[in-house]
């Protein structure tokens, strides 16, 4: 039967308007009263929307907004990020020694096979982070997260085992085959968040890896030789024998004692995978990934911004030791080790005390781009030092090195931009893991070859005294200049824009 002509008459609904149609978008009609799909009346008066002071005509409020962030799995999962940077770091104080010693190298031949260790070690991670991903996507991330971490701790007590170069290369090898805790990790991290908890959870994620930095190198250096350097340990065979074995076994032991700790404590966080999420769409393909708006822009800033990063860290050293005359500072190894000290003390008080509240006030948009700037503007200041200190200037050379290591750090903030860009570019929440695995593809790709190409084109400008030592620093600073166009392509959808309540009654009321 058709509708009655005179919609002042009818008691109908109006079809267009369901259950998630907006309230005040139901068709109009003439001067009469449109029924929403809450049953509520819409007022009219003289053609204009009479808006209710009851709470029930509101917008809905967003529900993530109040969602406390689950803070016992964040700092579980931090506890697991320690695995991976104490893992790879608490071999270095030793590496070269044990490569000399117990693989039998003459000294010229020792950095060498550290390099070729180091770099079979990134790549086998290169060529298995989309296969972790992919595994995380379809089988869950606690699954792939506990067997990654127990077979780090494997790994890892069995290389100061080692009674050969070559049973060296096999256990780096394998440490390697184990790659998947870094991707399981931060897609579990972004699935424990929203984007009201994330900026917090990631700050807390990068201050852990930064811990897990100065730890392992703790381990190597002060395990290492334990016959040597610790009485009780004097007249055990085992260690006189194997001199390498404690780091390596106190490593294993903290790696086991994750998983451990995961497997009890971690929830899986995979939709379709927690009970009662309700099936889970199946994961997009590689291809369809990177096709998917803003993913492969998001992935190209990512990649920049771990260029730099990976560049400045190799360089920086180089530079703090090289003689004032050939382009560095000529620090000597104290001073080396306050340096670093201290730029990393401030980039953890960036990062657990600056980064949330920024990000949460602006954007991580708007954070990324100033990071940018700072990266240009820092990296400029030290062929500037080394200028200083041959003009012996020490006292403008001092105020301007806190400058550069307390200001400069924190452009590390850079590291969690990208990271919540990623997360609010997935297309879909079950292609996380994969979307993280490509990221951390593009950084083991880089990290084996940025390093030795920044080093290398350090120590060129300093032997043929080009630009004053400086050539390095003017290609880094090139590079981060170009960065602040990179992140220009920065989608709007990875713009981490927070509307919070407030700010929406705001606009529905003006």
């Amino acid at each position: 039967m058709a509708k009655s002509a005179d919609p002042a008459n009818s008691n109908d609904h109006v079809e267009s308007a369901d259950e998630v149609t907006p309230l005040l978008g139901v068709p109009d009609t003439a001067g009469g009263k449109a029924v929403g799909s809450n049953g509520h009346l819409n007022g009219h008066l003289n053609g204009d929307i009479v808006k209710k002071a009851d709470p029930e005509n509101e917008p809905p409020a967003d529900e993530d907004e109040g969602k406390p962030l689950p803070v016992g799995q964040i700092l579980a999962l931090c506890y697991a990020a320690l695995v991976e940077p104490v893992a790879y770091f608490s071999i270095f104080p030793y590496i070269q020694e044990m490569v000399e010693k117990t693989g039998g190298q003459q000294p010229q031949n020792v950095g060498f096979f550290t390099g070729l260790i180091e770099a079979l070690f990134s790549l086998v991670q290169m060529l298995l982070m989309i296969f972790y991903g992919r595994l995380s996507d379809r089988l869950g991330r606690k699954p792939v997260l506990i067997f990654s971490l127990t077979g780090v701790a494997g790994a890892s007590a069995l290389f100061g085992l080692s009674r050969n170069l070559w049973q060296m290369v096999l256990f780096r090898c394998v440490a390697g085959l184990f790659a998947g805790s870094s991707v399981t990790i931060r897609a579990m991290l972004s699935e424990n968040c929203t984007k009201y908890t994330q900026a917090r959870a990631f700050s807390w994620y990068m201050f852990a890896r930064n811990l897990g930095i100065f730890i392992g190198p703790l381990i190597g250096g002060g395990l290492s030789n334990a016959s040597q350097q610790y009485p009780i340990f004097e007249h055990v065979q085992f260690f006189i024998d194997y001199p390498y074995a404690l780091p390596s076994l106190v490593t294993g032991i903290f790696c086991l004692s994750t998983a451990i700790v995961g497997f009890f404590v971690l929830n899986e966080t995979l939709k379709g995978k927690v009970a009662g999420s309700g099936p889970a769409e199946p994961p997009m393909t590689i291809r369809e990934l990177l096709r998917a708006p803003g993913v492969g822009y998001v992935l190209l800033i990512y990649g920049h911004c771990q260029f730099l990063a990976l560049c400045y860290t190799a360089v920086n050293p180089v530079f703090l030791y090289t003689p004032i005359d050939f382009g560095g500072a000529g620090f000597s190894p104290q001073r080396i080790s306050i340096w670093i000290i201290l730029a990393g003390g401030s980039q953890a008080l960036w990062m657990l005390l600056a980064f949330p509240t920024l990000q949460r006030r602006t954007s991580t948009g708007t954070v990324l781009r100033t990071c940018a700037i700072g990266w240009a503007f820092f990296m400029a200041l030290y062929p500037l030092l080394n200028e200083m200190l041959r003009a012996h200037l020490e006292a403008l050379f001092w105020p301007t090195a806190l400058i550069s290591i307390i200001g400069g750090s924190g452009v590390a903030m850079s590291f969690a931009c990208v990271q919540l860009n990623m997360n609010d570019i997935s297309p879909s929440p079950t292609s996380l893991g994969t979307l993280n695995a490509v990221a951390l593809t593009i950084n083991s790709a880089i990290r084996a070859v940025a390093p030795v190409a920044a080093t290398s084109l350090y120590a060129t400008g300093v032997r043929y005294h080009i630009l004053h030592g400086h050539l390095a620093w003017v290609f880094i600073v090139a590079f981060a200049v170009l960065f602040n166009f990179s992140v220009r392509l920065l989608p709007e959808k990875a713009e981490g824009r927070l509307v919070k309540k407030s700010d929406s009654r705001s606009e529905e009321e003006s």
